[in-house]
């Protein structure tokens, strides 16, 4: 892999900075793997009903979250074989908060959205570990705009950080309060 290549800012739509820059420089699977292990250890302990937690209002709960987790990272794992393979069709965006209210998330077990993850990480690291150099300067149209394969990647790595601090920071420490 293209390990110490970081996508430059016209790969990838605007929105998505904030999740680019969350990831940090360094061995890119070792860094999903980490990811993985992470999410394991932070939500793991929790109760089901600790799982049903939602910080605020109108805020997903943390099954709904991490079936978000999940549902982002399958959509954005299609986007990179797709383009990785030359597929030039432009690809859809999704609604995440549509996605959401029908995932059925909510009436699941935690450890079977753990699993879940699991499987769906393991998958992701295969289709990254697959890629020749060719592929992850690829290029195609994903929710109308140009983005690279590379960009693709760290999108899926940063949105896992992105989840896992507002899990720190906003649902663990409110559901310590509650």
């Amino acid at each position: 892999m293209m390990t110490q290549n970081r996508p430059q800012s016209n790969d990838y739509a605007p929105y998505y900075g904030k999740y680019i820059m969350l990831v940090p420089d360094g061995d890119f699977v070792e860094i999903l793997e980490t990811q993985l292990r992470d999410m394991q250890q932070l939500l793991e302990p929790l109760t089901d009903g600790q799982a049903d937690f939602r910080y605020a209002p109108g805020k997903w709960s943390i099954k709904e979250t991490l079936g978000h987790v999940n549902d982002a990272e399958r959509v954005f794992a299609v986007r990179i074989l797709r383009i990785a393979r030359g597929d030039q069709t432009p690809l859809p965006g999704f609604e995440q908060d549509d996605y959401v209210k029908i995932s059925n998330a909510s009436s699941r077990k935690l450890s079977s959205l753990l699993e879940e993850f699991t499987a769906i990480r393991h998958a992701t690291i295969a289709l990254i570990r697959s890629l020749d150099d060719a592929s992850w300067l690829r290029r195609g149209t994903a929710s109308g705009y140009e983005v690279s394969v590379l960009a693709i990647a760290f999108i899926i790595a940063g949105h896992v950080f992105h989840h896992h601090t507002i899990f720190e920071e906003k649902y663990l420490p409110a559901l310590s309060r509650a």
